[in-house]
């Protein structure tokens, strides 16, 4: 019976930010929401902040775990963007990109969830940089980039469209076409790089570590 009530109150949780932003998630609308007495908010969580934490935390980690098979096999920067954008259109129909804002929204001056958001978009991140390592394995420039850097850059790029999704759907459906752009010019030029003999090969690694020195 907890472990319903803590489901409960979980779920509960994220449909309120929901329905309600982030302002509007109290620990009687919660528990209204989920069915439950206040009181029990406190019970199993403490404050409201923390249940907001967990939810955060727990719905972030059951999301990525559905998506890890396809991240996992994607072998190229093309198959790594349709991971993310079927991310992006099933979050968005779901309406977790809309609870994803007021957690961002939330998080600022808020210590507690602040440290969730940050520790859940990090989950997507270490996907992400997963996939970027198989991606560049073979590929002179692994060397020369920084994976968890890019992986964040990446990351950050798809939450942001997701939100423009919200005020600008054809903003946000051009901004992933330019991804999808950029990913076939990308794998275009790895594959004129692996066709590079050693001696050339050398001196444009040696070109692209001064350029990134600087």
């Amino acid at each position: 019976m907890a472990k319903t009530t803590r489901a409960d109150l979980l779920a509960a949780t994220l449909r309120t930010i929901g329905e309600h932003g982030f302002a509007g998630a109290s620990a009687r609308t919660i528990a209204t929401e989920a069915g439950q007495n206040q009181a029990l908010v406190f019970y199993h969580f403490g404050t409201v902040n923390d249940l907001i934490a967990a939810a955060c935390r727990e719905s972030t980690e059951q999301r990525v775990a559905l998506y890890r098979d396809r991240f996992d096999q994607a072998t190229t920067f093309a198959e790594l963007l349709a991971v993310g954008r079927a991310v992006h259109v099933t979050e968005h129909a779901e309406g977790n990109v809309a609870v994803l804002a007021q957690l961002l929204a939330g998080a600022r001056g808020n210590e507690v969830v602040g440290a969730a958001v940050a520790d859940a978009l990090n989950l997507w991140v270490v996907e992400v940089e997963k996939t970027l390592a198989r991606v560049l394995a073979d590929s002179p420039l692994l060397p020369l980039v920084d994976l968890g850097g890019l992986a964040r850059s990446i990351s950050a790029g798809f939450i942001g469209i997701e939100l423009l999704d919200g005020v600008d759907p054809d903003g946000a459906t051009r901004a992933l076409a330019s991804l999808e752009q950029l990913a076939v010019l990308t794998e275009t030029l790895l594959s004129e790089l692996d066709s590079l003999g050693p001696v050339t090969s050398r001196l444009v690694k040696r070109r692209l570590n001064s350029l990134t020195n600087q």
